[in-house]
C-alpha cells in the first residue's frame, strides 16, 4: 500500500509539473503583453524598458527556470494590472468556485443517482432508452452553449433569474444547471451500468429466485455493492467541475476562479493565469489521489495493478 500512496503522490507532481509548463509556454506564445500596457506609439526605447521590467527580454529558458524556481516556493509575482500578489488574487475567488462546483456536483447526485438505479430497474424500456438518449444528448452539448439557451429563456424572456453575478440564491441556479449538466449525463449511464453490472450477479438471480422483494434487491444489494465505483466517479468528477467552472463563470460573471482567468487571458496576465492554473491542477490532482487510495482501499486489485 506504502507503494502505490507513493507512486500516486509522484503523479500528483507530475501532473502539476506538466500542467504549469504546458500553460507557460502556451501564454507566452500569445503575445508580448507590453503592448496592452502601452501606447500604442510608445517609443522603442520605453517599451524595451518595459519589457526589462517585467523580465520579458532574458531568454524563455532563463524565464521558464525563474518562473518554476519561485512556483516552488508559491511565488507567481504580482498581477500586470493591479500590481496585487498573483496568488492572494486567486485564493480570494476560490470560494464563489467552490461553491458553484459543490452545488452542481450535489444537484447531478440527486438527480442522476436515483434516475441510473431506475433505468438499470427498468432496462430495455421506453423509460431507460429515453434516459440513456438524453443523457448522450446531454454530455454532446457545450456547457457554454447550454448557458446561453438558459440565459435566453429564464433570464431575457421570462425575467424569472438573473443573467450573471453573484451574492445570492437566485444567481447560483442557473450556472449550477449549466455546470451539472454534464455530470448528471455521466452519472446517470454510469450508475446504470454499475446496477447492470450487479444486477447480473448470481447471488442477485439467487435472492430473485428465492422470492425476495424487488426494492429489497434494489436497495441492500445491487445500490450498495454498486457505490463503491459510483462514489469514486463522484469525488473525480468535483475535479472536473472546479475546471468546468472556467467556462461557466465567464458566461454568467459568476465571481469565482473562473472568470478571473478568463478576464487574465483576455489581458495578457500571465502571473495570474499561472496562479490559477496551479490551485486547479493541485486540486485536481490531490482529488484524483484522495480517490484512488480509497478506492484501493476497498479494493486491493487495485493496489495490484
Amino acid at each position: 500500500m506504502l507503494d502505490f500512496i507513493v507512486k500516486r503522490l509522484l503523479q500528483v507532481v507530475l501532473v502539476v509539473f506538466l500542467a504549469l509548463t504546458v500553460v507557460f509556454f502556451l501564454i507566452r506564445l500569445s503575445g508580448d503583453p507590453t503592448t496592452l500596457f502601452l501606447p500604442p506609439d510608445a517609443p522603442r526605447e520605453q517599451i524595451e524598458e518595459y519589457r526589462e521590467l517585467l523580465g520579458f527580454n532574458r531568454p524563455l529558458y532563463v524565464q521558464y527556470g525563474d518562473f518554476m524556481f519561485n512556483a516552488v516556493q508559491g511565488d507567481f509575482g504580482q498581477s500586470l494590472r493591479s500590481g496585487e500578489d498573483a496568488l492572494s488574487l486567486v485564493l480570494q475567488r476560490m470560494p464563489a468556485t467552490f461553491q458553484l462546483a459543490i452545488s452542481a456536483l450535489f444537484l447531478s447526485i440527486i438527480i442522476a443517482i436515483p434516475l441510473g438505479v431506475l433505468s438499470a430497474y427498468k432496462r430495455n424500456t421506453f423509460f431507460d432508452k429515453a434516459s440513456v438518449g438524453i443523457t448522450v444528448i446531454g454530455q454532446a452539448i457545450p456547457n457554454f452553449w447550454f448557458g446561453l439557451i438558459l440565459i435566453y429563456i429564464f433570464a431575457a424572456q421570462l425575467q424569472l433569474l438573473p443573467s450573471s453575478g453573484g451574492g445570492s440564491l437566485s444567481h447560483l441556479v442557473l450556472p449550477v444547471i449549466t455546470l451539472a449538466l454534464y455530470s448528471v449525463s455521466r452519472f446517470v449511464r454510469f450508475t446504470r451500468s454499475a446496477m447492470l453490472d450487479v444486477l447480473s450477479k448470481d447471488y442477485i438471480r439467487t435472492s430473485r429466485a428465492a422470492g425476495a422483494p424487488t426494492s429489497r434487491l434494489i436497495m441492500k444489494y445491487a445500490l450498495k455493492n454498486s457505490l463503491i465505483p459510483i462514489i469514486t466517479l463522484v469525488a473525480l468528477d468535483l475535479g472536473v467541475l472546479l475546471g468546468g467552472a472556467v467556462i461557466t463563470e465567464a458566461v454568467f460573471s459568476w465571481p469565482g476562479v473562473g472568470r478571473l482567468l478568463h478576464q487574465s487571458l483576455m489581458n495578457r496576465d500571465f502571473p495570474i493565469v499561472l496562479a490559477g492554473v496551479f490551485i486547479i491542477a493541485i486540486i485536481y490532482a490531490v482529488i484524483n489521489f484522495i480517490a484512488d487510495i480509497l478506492y484501493a482501499y476497498v479494493n486491493p486489485q487495485i493496489r495490484v495493478k
